[in-house]
């Protein structure tokens, strides 16, 4: 069995990582770390888990668990690990934005690989350590790595995306609070969203010409979970040659999916799947994908990146079915 902690237990992101782990059939859960709430019930924080464990929270570390989950705030995983010693058989899999880019992958000897499966596959088998992407940069990334793959994104690519309330974590404000939720629908940091750096850089990865820019336009929806993004680009290539190239290119990521009919956010919630529809409107190519923003774009995709490198089918565990109503 594979050990397992995890650090900063009490968020969304930890959250959906229990509701996972504790029915993958080769995980043991060693500990889940909090200051705050040690020796409190983990079902006391995550109500979902009443009934299917009874582990507690602690405020002690094993540093020899196989791997380490890191669900702690953006730009807090480098402090902690200064703060904290692992053995070196440790497996850390960071689910902030600490390590993504290039310029971060590097630290105390440690090297991050970039964890999207569908882009790094055999980097990751290969990795002692995983900086997990962004739930927004996900949902793009999966919609436009087969154009980079062929050199064929070449013009600007516009991209309206909208994540449910999950996406801003568990501590509330001033934009996630119900009454100011509910009913309503907003944009925020439009075209500077910091998911930009890591998706710039997965594309120039596969396409080294890759110059165009990504008109981003974040927002917010009012629902809970999952991420409805869509995008065009100009293309000449006609709509069937585009939905074999995407079909060739996940023929071997079983997450990602091609439909043909238009495609609605409840199909993916709860869900570690990604699933991609493609239209053709004279020259350009307009792309929905949708995924449910803390399983593959967070908590979903981290375990799928376990199995990875733990030689496990990638699937394991994450067979999981959509609320369809």
């Amino acid at each position: 069995m594979i050990k397992a902690g995890i650090i900063g237990g009490s968020g969304y992101t930890a959250g959906e990582l229990l509701r996972i782990l504790v029915f993958h059939p080769n995980v043991e859960i060693d500990f889940v770390y909090s200051t705050t709430k040690d020796n409190e019930a983990v079902s006391n924080i995550h109500a979902d888990l009443l009934g299917n464990t009874d582990i507690s929270f602690t405020n002690k570390i094993n540093p020899d668990v196989d791997v380490l989950f890191l669900c702690l705030g953006h730009g807090t995983s480098k402090s902690f690990l200064s703060e904290n010693m692992f053995s070196n058989e440790t497996k850390i899999i960071d689910l902030s934005n600490d390590f993504r880019l290039k310029a971060d992958e590097i630290f105390q000897n440690k090297k991050f690989v970039y964890g999207l499966p569908e882009l790094n596959k055999n980097e990751i088998i290969n990795a002692n350590y995983i900086a997990n992407p962004g739930c927004f940069a996900t949902a793009i990334q999966l919609g436009l790595l087969p154009l980079a793959s062929k050199n064929l994104l070449q013009s600007d690519v516009h991209i309206n995306a909208t994540t449910g309330s999950t996406g801003a974590g568990v501590k509330p404000g001033g934009t996630t609070h119900f009454s100011w939720r509910d009913n309503n629908f907003s944009s925020y940091k439009v075209f500077n969203h910091q998911h930009l750096g890591e998706i710039n850089e997965s594309l120039e990865q596969l396409q080294d010409d890759f110059n165009a820019e990504l008109v981003f336009i974040p927002n917010r929806g009012n629902f809970s979970k999952g991420i409805y993004a869509s995008m065009y680009t100009e293309s000449d290539l006609e709509l069937e040659e585009i939905q074999q190239l995407y079909k060739d290119y996940y023929r071997d990521h079983p997450f990602v999916f091609i439909s043909e009919k238009a495609i609605s956010l409840k199909q993916v919630v709860n869900t570690n799947k990604c699933i991609l529809h493609i239209e053709k409107h004279g020259k350009r190519i307009f792309i929905t994908s949708i995924i449910d923003n803390l399983v593959k774009g967070a908590s979903g995709q981290a375990i799928q990146n376990m199995n990875l490198i733990f030689g496990l089918e990638e699937t394991t565990g994450l067979l999981l079915k959509a609320s369809a109503f």
